[in-house]
């Protein structure tokens, strides 16, 4: 092993029984395997195994016997050894053996970093994501003159939807749907400073437009992460029916008529927030019949994708309601969620599936 050792590839240090072995191991940590015969006085090989784990348990162990001795060599097998070679020894096969024998300590220490690894991203996402709920709305307001219910199902991997109901001056109502870009921690405190910023545009102008506006410029203050938002705000006036609306590059509300007709609201050509500095959003408006009801929802409903790799899509969404109108608020939500998931069947989510429904009494 001279050459191995002058290029450094190996280091070696020897002990003359078991009892020496287990005092060099725990004097040195970075020993990374043994090589040990079966037969050593005052502790043999078979009894240094069993006494290997308690001082370094990450070590792997290749036991030197006799050709033949088959019952030492099981028990050594049983009781931790990872490989072994017989004698008379022959060295290009000793050699093979450790380098296997490294090979495999090495891509387990790799393995644990990464389940180390797992473990942080884990937290990471399960802070995340009660970060992520914590700031959805759990209460709705209740009025005679519309109804509101939102509902979030979490991906595995968090994102940054957010929905949000506020009440406004003059019983008007603001309904906000968003998705922040990215995931994670990141993803959820910006979501946190998006939903802040837009509740406090929302109540110092009533203009849907002004709204995303001003939220624009202030993410753009703050945002060395590059992140954006799509998301898309509206208003509801009761004394009127009329819904005004802005959309910063989210996903087109669709607006269910009593009949089981739908369309989809016109664009207002808003791109995401946080992307363009001072970007001047457009505001439109429709005038909600009695019983229309307008669902607003993110792409992880459109772009929800089965086995075969196919998209939900809007096509699917508008299907759901032909015919079969919604009388609540609470019966849309259980239709998309409960079609988005069949449909999507065991195909793992990237996204949140997000979804939330106004409604105009027909009173």
């Amino acid at each position: 092993m001279r050459r191995n050792i002058r290029r450094g590839q190996y280091s070696f240090v020897f002990a003359r029984n078991g009892i020496e072995a287990l005092e060099v191991l725990a004097d040195d940590p970075s020993i990374d395997m043994v090589l040990s015969d079966i037969n050593m006085p005052r502790m043999d090989g078979l009894t240094l195994l069993e006494q290997i784990p308690s001082v370094s348990p990450d070590i792997r162990c290749v036991i030197v016997s006799a050709y033949g001795d088959m019952k030492n060599i099981r028990v050594a097998m049983n009781r931790g050894a990872f490989d072994f070679v017989t004698k008379p020894i022959d060295f290009e096969d000793l050699t093979v053996t450790i380098d296997r024998t490294m090979k495999h300590l090495e891509e387990w220490r790799e393995a644990l970093a990464s389940r180390d690894k797992l473990v942080v991203i884990q937290n990471e996402l399960d802070v995340a994501s009660k970060m992520q709920s914590s700031i959805l709305p759990t209460v709705f307001p209740r009025s005679p003159h519309y109804q509101v219910s939102a509902r979030m199902q979490a991906a595995r991997n968090v994102g940054g939807d957010f929905y949000d109901v506020m009440n406004l001056a003059g019983s008007a109502l603001g309904l906000a749907i968003a998705d922040v870009s990215d995931k994670g921690v990141p993803a959820a405190l910006f979501m946190m400073s998006c939903r802040t910023l837009l509740k406090g545009s929302a109540i110092g102008t009533g203009d849907p437009g002004l709204v995303l506006n001003e939220v624009n410029d202030l993410l753009q203050e703050s945002n060395d992460a590059a992140m954006f938002v799509t998301a898309l705000y509206a208003v509801y006036d009761p004394s009127t029916g009329i819904l005004t609306y802005a959309n910063g590059g989210h996903n087109t509300p669709l607006v269910v008529h009593p009949d089981g007709t739908s369309e989809v609201l016109a664009l207002t050509g808003g791109v995401a927030l946080a992307v363009v500095p001072g970007y001047q959003y457009e505001t439109a408006s429709i005038t909600l019949a009695p019983g229309d009801t307008v669902i607003l929802y993110t792409d992880g409903v459109t772009e929800a994708m089965n086995e075969r790799a196919e998209e939900f899509g809007m096509e699917r969404l508008i299907a759901l309601f032909e015919g079969q109108p919604p009388t609540d608020t609470e019966e849309p939500l259980d239709a998309v969620f409960e079609a988005v998931n069949e449909f999507a069947g065991e195909a793992p989510q990237s996204d949140d599936i997000t979804c939330l429904v106004f409604r105009r009494s027909e009173h």
